[in-house]
């Protein structure tokens, strides 16, 4: 009886460790932190191991809230919030591309796996945005090429009246010999 109980003990064992093991979810996020410049596309990218077909959600989390970017099931069906349909791609893998990123698109964006039997797992990704500084450099240059567009006019004004300074010196006193 005894044996019975053992084996019956390491059966349920071995049944419930295969159920784990099956409900196994994993996420590997690559980069937690990504800087990119306005007006350029960014890789959000992430890879999950799952046994079965999970549901894949982002979210992008600011200041101002919290909202849904995409949620799909892989092979399925695709659900794309209507603030970024035209500027995302999705991918079978988990990753999200972002087209064409602003300034508002900064923030913290939360991926959630979750399996057919409930089991989620979360992965975090920080996005910092950046504007490009060619425009102050570009002031700069023709600030530069002003002042030094108005400096030639002036000597060229300084030469003229010195010319004419001297031309009236000698008229008033002419040399004589």
């Amino acid at each position: 009886m005894r044996t019975l109980a053992s084996l019956l003990w390491i059966g349920t064992l071995f049944l419930a460790v295969g159920w784990t093991l099956q409900r196994e979810v994993s996420l590997h996020v690559s980069q937690p932190s990504l800087n990119a410049t306005v007006a350029k596309n960014i890789l959000l990218s992430v890879a999950y191991t799952c046994k079965g077909v999970p549901v894949i959600e982002w979210k992008h989390t600011a200041k101002w809230g919290t909202t849904k970017i995409a949620e799909w099931k892989p092979g399925t069906y695709t659900n794309i919030s209507s603030s970024y349909r035209d500027r995302v791609n999705v991918y079978s893998n988990g990753s999200l591309q972002i087209l064409n990123v602003a300034m508002r698109d900064s923030g913290y964006y939360l991926v959630t796996v979750t399996e057919e039997f409930g089991t989620t797992i979360y992965g975090t990704i920080l996005l910092n945005v950046s504007e490009i500084r060619y425009e102050d450099l570009h002031f700069v240059a023709v600030f530069f090429a002003f002042l030094t567009a108005v400096s030639s006019i002036l000597i060229c004004l300084m030469w003229l009246c010195n010319k004419s300074l001297h031309l009236l010196q000698k008229e008033r006193h002419p040399l004589t010999g």
